[in-house]
């Protein structure tokens, strides 16, 4: 199992590692580097291979069966909303999944919630590779039926579905951080995630306040009120957790220390989400001359890996120490 784990990592950050990397290279170099040029290795796997683009927000796929047109996912799309939508349903569904998930981390030990949640990645991962094959079509018309109005246009177009990255970043950050803090990790993704999308498209007039074209990407259109709707959103959820916690050897801290660490991890939360650019950062359509999967930098992996690590870092200034168990149902 952790072999699993180890390969569900590779899998999920070297593509974004790479797609990094392809976004900030000179537009007149990027596609000659050695790691993009393309070679013999491959070429009959090519003609095998289903092709995804793996461009921005507007690009369609590219299906190497001629029958794409009419194809359910090609129907599907066209019921859908694109990312500019508001889609309160999508907030909803975001959130109740990360509240469900950080309530299993509390409930379930350790070595077997990481394994379920590995499993659970695996096996969405084999589903986005094969739902736009041939044979395989069937799986979106499921997903449409069981998401409904919570998938985006792009999900349909040839794109992963943000569970995927969702279960990675809920499985790695379980893997790599004690339990409260893995469990604050997720409930800033369910939460930060998207209050700051919220209240980033409410605000999205006030021209001062935008990112636009980012530095490097970083945070590009995003806008910092987005950010600080979404940290001062997590706020009093994050207090709350905080105030009911058994502190075990700890003595329990005063009122505003304990708003001090729950505004520091609303920020911690929003800041993973605002640094994530708007469109993704993408991987190249092919590397090595093989057409590889539409793996971009997601939100729903970057937040939960952060807000952990940052919530392991505000123990450490605190003084607080992993005996801090929170409460069984986390809010009561």
């Amino acid at each position: 199992m952790v072999c699993l784990f180890r390969l569900l990592v590779i899998l999920t950050i070297a593509p974004q590692l790479i797609a990094a990397v392809h976004y900030l290279s000179p537009p007149q170099h990027r596609y000659h580097h050695p790691v993009f040029q393309s070679s013999n290795f491959g070429r009959n796997i090519v003609a095998a291979t289903t092709q995804v683009r793996a461009g921005d927000e507007g690009s369609t796929t590219s299906i190497s069966d001629p029958d794409q047109e009419g194809s359910p996912h090609v129907e599907i799309s066209k019921k859908l909303k694109n990312r500019n939508s508001m889609n309160l349903g999508r907030k909803f569904t975001h959130a109740s999944f990360g509240v469900f998930f950080a309530c299993l981390n509390q409930f379930l030990p350790h070595h077997r919630f990481v394994p379920g949640m590995a499993i659970l990645t695996a096996s969405t991962l084999v589903m986005e590779l094969l739902r736009y094959r041939r044979g395989f079509r069937w799986m979106n018309v499921a997903l449409h039926f069981f998401l409904g109005g919570a998938l985006r246009k792009h999900e349909m177009e040839g794109k992963f579905t943000g569970s995927f990255y969702y279960f990675a970043g809920v499985t790695a950050n379980a893997y790599l951080f004690p339990k409260t803090a893995a469990t604050m990790g997720i409930l800033q993704l369910s939460l930060a995630d998207p209050s700051a999308s919220y209240f980033g498209r409410r605000t999205r007039h006030i021209y001062w306040s935008r990112i636009e074209n980012g530095l490097g990407g970083f945070g590009r259109n995003k806008g910092l009120l987005g950010f600080l709707g979404g940290a001062l959103f997590c706020f009093p959820f994050n207090y709350r957790v905080f105030k009911i916690a058994k502190w075990g050897a700890n003595s329990s801290p005063g009122n505003l220390t304990l708003a001090a660490a729950s505004l520091l991890l609303g920020l911690a939360g929003a800041f993973a989400d605002l640094a994530v650019p708007t469109p993704a950062l993408t991987m190249p359509k092919k590397v090595l001359g093989i057409p590889v999967p539409p793996f971009h930098v997601d939100d729903n992996f970057v937040v939960p890996i952060f807000s952990g690590w940052a919530c392991t870092k505000i123990f450490e200034i605190f003084g607080w120490d992993d005996s801090i168990e929170l409460a069984k149902h986390i809010v009561f």
